[in-house]
């Protein structure tokens, strides 16, 4: 039970990025517990499973943000998503 509470604290952060990070994030967290799990080398199977976690979670978000579109933030910290410049 303290595991998830740990894990719930450090995600919270998340919620405020966009995502295609909260997909690397997710993606890396999870690849890197099972890693572990299955490796013979904890550390590498860490290593090596975040790595792939979080590509595949960074391009399943930025699949999910949609084409064309970019994230912005105003001056008082506001997010909000707006077509991007040309050329970008």
């Amino acid at each position: 039970m303290k595991k998830i509470a740990l894990i719930a604290v450090l995600m919270l952060p998340v919620a405020a990025c966009t995502q295609t990070q909260q997909g690397a994030a997710i993606g890396g967290a999870s690849g890197a517990a099972i890693g572990a799990a299955v490796a013979n080398d904890d550390v590498e199977g860490a290593v090596i499973g975040g790595a792939a976690g979080a590509i595949a979670g960074a391009l399943i978000g930025r699949a999910a943000e949609g084409r064309d579109q970019c994230v912005y933030r105003d001056e008082y910290g506001r997010r909000y998503v707006d077509d991007c410049p040309a050329g970008y």
